[in-house]
């Protein structure tokens, strides 16, 4: 017996894994007092530096910061980490 289907693919070859890749859950946040550069280091650091949280994109300019999670993100938690980085989460960008 051949291992070969008909349409020539070996049928012993591994199939595709069926579990689905988990992209995470992005979230932006309008955020007030970011004036610099350093504004957005400190705020990339200090809000990736959060559970769950697998990126975190700054942009100064617009006052947002995008958040992207494991799962759905916990607005309380991560007010408090921008309030002590000394910065003011306002809320969910729209």
């Amino acid at each position: 017996m051949s291992c070969c289907t008909p349409d020539g693919s070996c049928s012993t070859t591994a199939t595709p894994a069926t579990a689905a890749v988990t992209e995470g859950v992005t979230t932006v946040y309008a955020v007030a007092g970011m004036t610099c550069g350093h504004c957005e280091a400190t705020l990339t650091r200090e809000i990736g530096a959060a559970d769950g949280v697998r990126s975190v994109e700054v942009d100064r300019a617009a006052g947002r910061v995008s958040v992207t999670t494991d799962g759905e993100p916990d607005d309380a938690v991560l007010a408090k980490v921008v309030d002590e980085a000394g910065y003011e989460l306002t809320g969910r960008a729209s």
